[in-house]
């Protein structure tokens, strides 16, 4: 099981009233919602192995260089390359880092690379069937039934989720798994600042990837006057030519990320019990901690 860490704790902390507070009043309702997460997910899924990956670079100068635009609304202004979170949940970020370590859960991050890359690498190469938890549909892309890799998608806060599988896929976009990204680069994406190509939204981008097969495909039926695709269709595509040179490589996460060596057994008790004790104490965990702990000495 692969955990979208950033994707899970910002859903945490919309999920769960800013009114779950620590002894001092701080607010931790994405710590607790994200125990809580990750306690469910390990009572109803049984994983053999966790992983909590990490945006250790939320935004990638190499993906930044190829597309100037990319997560640029993101930025805190007059910052470079520092993501606005909200107040109450920065602050909320070290301690599940803490937490996440006390308790034995491996956290992975690697400098210059998204958590969805770290994701991508892991789930690639695993040799064991793949749960990857994410609220984010670029990891739809990775979903292989033939491998056993699929997406646990939430539907609702830190509730239940829904199984994305590459029937999923194609009932949702009309497009095949490994068909996603490409489809994603036609459409385009403006939380993630990829403008698309003009005039192609969602259904438009499946139909041509269906037709025409890929992205390749998809450029040199605009290159070819006979190829059926209407004049407005082509004249866009062509002229979205620098955007669609570089956007396969931004949309498409990476699956060779250098990693560190890790164990990725679950903790059956902490690896550091005094300091997660003073961390429950601290920050007020509470069941919440309580509830993790014993889905991990069950799994």
């Amino acid at each position: 099981m692969l955990l979208d860490t950033a994707s899970l704790y910002f859903r945490a902390y919309f999920g769960v009233p800013e009114s779950v507070k620590a002894p001092d009043g701080t607010p931790v309702n994405a710590v607790r919602g994200l125990l809580d997460f990750i306690a469910r997910l390990v009572a109803d899924h049984s994983p053999t192995a966790l992983v909590a990956c990490m945006d250790a670079d939320w935004r990638p100068a190499w993906r930044v260089d190829l597309i100037p635009s990319y997560k640029a609304h993101r930025v805190v202004a007059d910052t470079e390359g520092v993501e606005e979170v909200p107040d109450t949940l920065s602050p909320q970020v070290p301690v599940i880092e803490a937490v996440l370590d006390a308790i034995g859960v491996t956290r992975i991050g690697v400098p210059g690379y998204e958590a969805d890359d770290v994701i991508g690498t892991l789930a690639t190469a695993s040799p064991t069937p793949v749960a990857i938890v994410t609220g984010d549909r670029d990891l739809f892309q990775l979903v292989d039934d033939a491998r056993g890799v699929r997406v646990l998608y939430p539907r609702k806060g830190v509730g239940d989720c829904d199984v994305i599988d590459e029937e999923a896929i194609l009932v949702r976009y009309g497009v095949r798994a490994g068909q996603y990204a490409d489809f994603a680069a036609l459409r385009g994406d403006p939380s993630d600042g990829l403008p698309g190509v003009k005039g192609i939204g969602e259904k438009t981008a499946a139909e041509l990837v269906t037709r025409y097969g890929d992205l390749a495909g998809v450029r040199a039926a605009a290159a070819e006057p006979f190829s059926g695709l209407t004049p407005a269709r082509r004249r866009n595509i062509t002229a979205a030519s620098a955007y669609l040179d570089v956007a396969p490589k931004v949309v498409r996460v990476a699956t060779d990320v250098p990693l560190p060596d890790f164990d990725v057994s679950l903790p059956a008790e902490p690896s550091d019990p005094e300091v997660l004790e003073e961390l429950a104490a601290r920050w007020g965990l509470g069941g919440s901690l309580t509830r993790l702990l014993e889905a991990l000495a069950k799994s």
